[in-house]
């Protein structure tokens, strides 16, 4: 049996996600315009290159937010298990975008690295002391809230943010680095940006790496499956539990169940058993959008992976 459900009274999880990703947007827009100006005016390549990553921020922020909009999408006859990948595939958008950051920033790092120049300018510190907290703040926000919808894509979005503070951090670094060392110490900053960009990779692939597997229908934790096992055998006439598969699609999980029933029940009766399960997970679990229920007739030998209450 499967009749998909989705409570109209229940906001959608993407309603979070899209107001932190907007957030996110917005706050992005107005650092670029913050460390670019001080890059250019404070003879910072480190800010500019923050400035530089900030800008990507803004774009992949914004197929973030075009990816969630996509995901909250009710099931259509083109795509009955609804819209939930385009989520994901925001996020691969995400980290391949971070590498195509990396990438420029560390071209440009060396750049500057072999042409002599200036030290910059101390007021530049005090800027990057207000980007790093800004940054940092929106990281938690949004991760917070990417936990709390289940969303790859917000949490991406999130540590995007968390990578443009490591960036902002390492500036500072370099450029008191350059301050306070005086002649020979300019290329701190340089150096120091080079290093952000290893950083934004690392930070990529740990963006990439789960909305992957999310695309490629890895199964989530195994505690996952568990406990729609348990909630399943707490259901009258529900002798045992077989198969459960699992596999989440955007905001939402699937669940593939096999329960084991008296063989003697009529059709009517295991119907109405398989209803009432398929009822229980979701009431138990409402990230749980539909239910296919097998029903197992009981025999004496039951198979290896049942679990019997």
């Amino acid at each position: 049996m499967n009749n998909a459900r989705r409570n109209p009274e229940i906001p959608h999880p993407s309603e979070k996600g899209l107001r932190s990703t907007l957030i996110g947007i917005l706050a992005n827009m107005g650092l670029v315009l913050v460390k670019g100006a001080a890059g250019i005016l404070g003879n910072s390549y480190a800010l500019i290159a923050d400035a530089i990553e900030s800008a990507s921020d803004v774009l992949t922020s914004f197929i973030v937010w075009i990816g969630l909009k996509a995901a909250s999408k009710e099931p259509d006859a083109d795509h009955p298990y609804g819209h939930g990948k385009a989520e994901p595939l925001a996020a691969i958008v995400v980290a391949v975008a971070l590498i195509g950051a990396a990438i420029l920033i560390s071209i440009q790092s060396v750049e500057h690295i072999l042409t002599p120049h200036k030290a910059p300018a101390p007021f530049t510190l005090i800027v990057l002391g207000i980007i790093i907290v800004v940054k940092e703040g929106l990281y938690r926000y949004s991760n917070r809230v990417g936990e709390e919808v289940e969303s790859t894509a917000v949490k991406a979005d999130a540590w995007h943010h968390r990578a443009d503070a490591i960036t902002s951090l390492t500036a500072f670094v370099g450029i008191s680095i350059a301050l306070i060392g005086g002649d020979g110490y300019e290329t701190a900053d340089d150096w120091a940006a080079l290093i952000a960009s290893v950083i934004i990779v690392v930070n990529a692939y740990h963006i990439f790496m789960p909305a992957f597997t999310e695309i490629m229908d890895a199964a989530p934790p195994s505690e996952f499956a568990s406990e729609i096992k348990e909630i399943a055998e707490t259901v009258d006439r529900v002798i045992a539990t077989e198969k459960c598969l699992v596999r989440k699609m955007g905001f939402e999980y699937f669940v593939d169940l096999h329960v084991i029933v008296d063989g003697n029940l009529t059709v009517r009766e295991g119907h109405d058993i398989a209803h009432l399960v398929k009822d229980a997970i979701i009431e138990a679990k409402p990230q749980v959008y539909d239910v296919l229920i097998h029903i197992e007739p009981f025999e004496e030998i039951l198979p290896e992976n049942a679990t019997i209450f």
